[in-house]
């Protein structure tokens, strides 16, 4: 609770108690930042937010109102600046470690966490939620918005973690969501199609993900996937290339898939880095490989690194493996996009059959359902689609639109994804496995304009207890 006064240069001296520039999350006492959205003006949400109990309104126009207002000229600017005065929190205090790209953002972000943990404390923001310490607490976005963001980064500071390992969407960057941050290290896994009913088009998308290269510290660094046509064209002074190809600055090679672990050895001029990878698919060596590759950078060992991979538990909901006792394999997975599908069922191919339970999320990119659907379909002996998020679309006409592009009869349809994946464990049989793809360790279902309570892996416990 501070004085509106010290949040910003005003002559009100009332106190409040929050902050928020959504107009549904205000609450009694709260300040309303009017902010101008992407898509929509929150200037448009002020009575509401009055009528919610806002006890004062910053916005960048003249409006008379019942309570105090103070007028800005640059509202996103003020915004930052109220939040980081409300919080006690100076971004400079901490280092930013960013991730960003379609695929892998995740995994990518967890291993450099562990491994950075052997040096200091380090925090952990994402789609995963966020992680400080030993305390685990829910985030709405992957990355969050303003107020929330500055109100984890005050926990941060409390707990004394200096380092943050931080997953950047492309929608955060459209919204401002890290304004006022700099990034010791920013790195880009990937940019394949993804978000187009956001975006509109791969060179919008590209270049909302190459906003974040505007908040490098001035002596940061970049590393971009070398690999990957839409990456390699971002140029920079201070960056660095990595993957297979030998033109890139970080050279992946010598690969070796064993059942339980992938060898591989990183090269860099005349350095070499045999890494053994409890992470499976050829996916994972780039989310390694560039985890590795950071945390060297920032001063650990390659001796300690190569001990700590090695020994590493799975990132959770990302190529999971799970074991209840069964004769079959489970594996859940957050794969949603094509690449990220396309990856996991090409390192599942030895099974002796492959069973997928899949779906595609409500109000975005329709036109990609067709080309998934069609994917799971050729690269499965039976898929079970189901719903995913459907917000407020039929889950029938999506799965109608994931039949569109192919005549295969290798499915089955179950609305309902609690049933759809207990129908897959009664068909499994020794050998198989059983993808269960789209959630990860999501702890919701969005269905209308509600997230209802929901975790596949809670629903696999129930199936084997």
């Amino acid at each position: 609770m501070k004085k509106l006064c010290n949040l910003i240069k005003c002559p009100f001296d009332i106190e409040i108690v929050g902050i928020a520039e959504d107009s549904r999350l205000v609450e009694v006492g709260y300040l309303f930042v009017a902010t101008k959205g992407f898509n929509v003006d929150h200037f448009d949400f002020i009575d509401d937010a009055i009528a919610r109990g806002a006890s004062a309104i910053i916005t960048d126009k003249e409006i008379s109102v019942s309570v105090p207002v103070v007028v800005v000229d640059n509202i996103s600017d003020a915004f930052v600046k109220i939040c980081q005065n409300f919080y006690g929190v100076n971004p400079t205090e901490f280092k930013f470690i960013g991730i960003t790209g379609t695929d892998g953002k995740t995994t990518t972000a967890s291993i450099i966490r562990r491994l950075l943990s052997s040096k200091e404390e380090v925090a952990y923001i994402g789609t995963n939620g966020v992680d400080i310490l030993d305390k685990h607490y829910d985030s709405s976005n992957t990355t969050p918005c303003v107020p929330q963001l500055y109100k984890f980064l005050s926990i941060i500071k409390k707990e004394k973690c200096k380092t943050v390992v931080m997953e950047v969407s492309s929608e955060a960057l459209l919204h401002n969501r890290i304004a006022g941050l700099k990034f010791k290290v920013i790195c880009f896994t990937n940019i394949t199609e993804d978000h187009l009913n956001i975006h509109g088009t791969i060179e919008n998308y590209r270049n909302a993900k190459f906003l974040l290269v505007n908040y490098l510290d001035g002596d940061g660094h970049i590393f971009i996937n070398g690999d990957d046509d839409n990456c390699r064209m971002l140029t920079h002074d201070d960056m660095s290339t990595f993957g297979f190809n030998r033109n890139n600055d970080f050279v992946f090679s010598n690969v070796k898939y064993l059942d339980n672990c992938v060898n591989f050895t990183v090269n860099h001029e005349s350095n070499s880095y045999a890494i053994f990878s409890p992470f499976l698919g050829k996916y994972n060596i780039y989310n390694v490989g560039l985890a590795f590759i950071v945390s060297l950078y920032l001063g650990i060992s390659s001796d300690v690194l190569i001990k700590q991979i090695k020994n590493m538990e799975p990132v959770l909901g990302r190529s999971e493996h799970l074991n209840f006792g069964q004769d079959f394999e489970i594996i859940l997975d957050y794969a949603h996009t094509y690449n990220g599908i396309l990856n996991i069922l090409n390192s599942v191919s030895d099974y002796k059959r492959i069973i997928t339970v899949t779906g595609a999320a409500g109000g975005r990119e329709k036109e990609k359902r067709s080309q998934i659907g069609k994917l799971v379909l050729e690269k499965s002996d039976l898929v079970i689609f189901t719903m995913d998020d459907p917000r407020n679309e039929d889950v029938d006409l999506i799965i109608d639109d994931m039949l569109r592009a192919t005549t295969n009869s290798n499915y089955e349809r179950n609305i309902d994804r609690k049933a759809a994946i207990y129908r897959a464990f009664n068909l499994a049989l020794s050998g198989d496995v059983v993808l269960i793809l789209g959630k990860g360790r999501d702890n919701y279902m969005a269905i209308g304009n509600e997230k209802i309570p929901y975790c596949d892996y809670d629903v696999i416990a129930q199936y084997f207890a």
